[in-house]
């Protein structure tokens, strides 16, 4: 697997939303993740396929992963 290139205006350029929700996850953990961002996925019975589902569906709420992820680089 090849690193993705940085890109100077996009910080996630190349990485997935998918890889981005594990990384937390192992940071933080859910229970964490539930009580920064208080969504159902992260709080009842949460798993990264829901949370995926969600995140694609819901802007505000992918967009508030992403930002806590940015940072942390």
């Amino acid at each position: 697997m090849t690193t993705p290139i940085s890109h100077p205006r996009d910080p996630l350029h190349g990485i997935t939303l998918e890889t981005i929700v594990n990384h937390l996850v192992q940071k933080h953990g859910w229970g964490e993740m539930g009580r920064r961002i208080p969504i159902r996925c992260f709080q009842f019975n949460p798993s990264t396929k829901s949370s995926l589902t969600f995140l694609r569906k819901t802007p505000w709420a992918r967009k508030k992963v992403e930002d806590w992820f940015i940072s942390e680089l």
